[in-house]
């Protein structure tokens, strides 16, 4: 598992649902109206990690922006992750790109190397760890990671966001948000 990192940064948009019991370390920004659940896991070990509005990270998720020295020897990276993904129970992820409309279904796991456009999904059990850029809407499935692109982007999960937003915090302690989160984009 990843060392502990010393010290935590964490600023939470407006309308965020985060856990206390989520386990967050480093320099992390959580995007507005993001869910995180209890037990998850976001660790930004090599650099600061940016999730962006709507996503939804469910329990025994883990989002490790891991350290791993360049052959320059520098370690800084930045994670970076869109908005209206889906992190499934269990699912285990290290790509520093992200970008928009993903799901990464349960016990899933995305290597550091592996970069996902938008509207892709990775199915249950399902491992990609080699170093490409996933083309956009793209499908891999079942135990042999069978690829596919899909005509349409997998639907949003606003509703059972919103669902969520209303009944985490009558059974769970909450981090507060920030007060001023920073514009991600200019």
């Amino acid at each position: 598992m990843a060392e502990k990192v010393a010290k935590s940064n964490v600023k939470i948009g407006q309308g965020a649902v985060v856990c206390a019991e989520s386990d967050l370390q480093g320099d992390i920004t959580i995007g507005a109206k993001t869910v995180v659940h209890p037990k998850a896991t976001i660790i930004a070990e090599a650099g600061p990690i940016i999730i962006g509005d709507y996503n939804l990270i469910e329990e025994q998720s883990h989002i490790i922006n891991k350290k791993v020295t360049d052959a320059d020897g520098s370690t800084m990276c930045v994670m970076i992750i869109g908005n209206h993904n889906v992190f499934e129970v269990g699912s285990y992820v290290e790509a520093l790109k992200i970008g928009d409309g993903n799901v990464l279904e349960a016990k899933c796991k995305l290597g550091r190397l592996t970069e996902l456009t938008n509207g892709c999904i990775i199915g249950p059990m399902c491992e990609v760890n080699i170093q490409e850029t996933l083309p956009e809407n793209t499908v891999i499935y079942g135990s042999n990671c069978n690829r596919r692109v899909q005509s349409d982007r997998p639907p949003t999960q606003a509703l059972q966001l919103e669902f969520l937003a209303k009944i985490l915090p009558n059974y769970h302690h909450l981090r507060r948000p920030t007060k001023t989160l920073p514009k991600l984009n200019p």
